[in-house]
């Protein structure tokens, strides 16, 4: 009597992708649901508070101000989408190194994860997409707020929603790279402490031009200037062909950090 073979699926990349992303960010959507409420919506009212005494108290003092493309908007207006950023920064990076460290470092997820037909490009992509997740949350409610604030100039913030997501990505894969070489506690308190700079100085609540010019330099490198530039063009109608140059600018750092936290996988766990 023949037996009849059945032809098991073939992996596309074979030790390194097994197409099966989804259940690795199913898997931290349902353990998110066992977490502290406070702990996950707590990163989302920092900005809403700065928008709050800065943007509307301080603002009243500050008046009007120019953006990059000579508009003047309000204070408020200014510092809104700046914040809506640093929203989609702190909820993507939040998630991405310190939940990374833990499931690296202490509860070994990943290597059990390793040991399945998940490969570390799954792994990757999969932590990065639950982290990005988080920062559009974040971001979202934002928006929300920047609406009943008035503070949304322009139909253009329609499509600040997907920008929002593309800079969640770019952070979420950052932060995974990063975190892939961290290994103790005081390594991990770097991240906070490249945070705070990167939040004051990426043209947040103030206008790039108060810099000397190596500063200014500095500063363009950094990747909140850019998304800060790409939400305030979108907010307040600001549109020009530069703020393509602004999403070009995240999809190569998202792809190479994308590329560099798989790397770590494989590296950690296959050599």
């Amino acid at each position: 009597m023949s037996q009849t073979t059945i032809a098991q699926p073939t992996r596309p990349f074979p030790s390194l992708y097994s197409g099966n992303i989804r259940s690795v960010w199913r898997r931290g959507l349902e353990a998110t649901k066992t977490t502290n409420a406070l702990v996950i919506i707590s990163g989302f009212f920092e900005p809403v508070f700065y928008l709050l005494s800065l943007g509307v108290g301080f603002g009243v003092l500050v008046g009007e101000v120019q953006t990059s493309t000579g508009q003047e908007v309000s204070y408020a207006a200014y510092i809104a989408p700046a914040l809506l950023a640093v929203a989609a920064m702190n909820g993507a990076i939040y998630d991405s190194t310190w939940n990374v460290f833990f499931k690296l470092n202490f509860q070994r997820l990943y290597e059990g994860m390793l040991q399945t037909s998940l490969g570390p490009l799954d792994v990757a992509v999969g932590e990065i997409t639950l982290a990005l997740m988080r920062g559009a949350l974040y971001a979202s409610g934002f928006l929300i707020v920047m609406q009943l604030l008035g503070l949304v100039l322009s139909p253009w913030a329609l499509l600040a929603l997907p920008a929002v997501v593309l800079i969640a990505l770019t952070f979420a894969a950052i932060g995974m790279s990063i975190t892939s070489y961290l290994t103790t506690f005081q390594q991990m308190s770097w991240v906070n402490f490249a945070l705070l700079p990167l939040f004051l100085f990426s043209g947040t609540f103030f206008p790039l031009d108060v810099y000397p010019e190596p500063a200014q330099w500095l500063v363009q490198i950094l990747p909140l200037w850019h998304g800060v530039e790409l939400l305030r063009g979108l907010t307040t109608g600001s549109v020009s062909l530069a703020l393509l140059g602004h999403v070009a600018y995240f999809v190569v750092i998202g792809a190479v950090g994308v590329a560099v936290a798989t790397k770590r996988l494989k590296k950690l766990f296959f050599t």
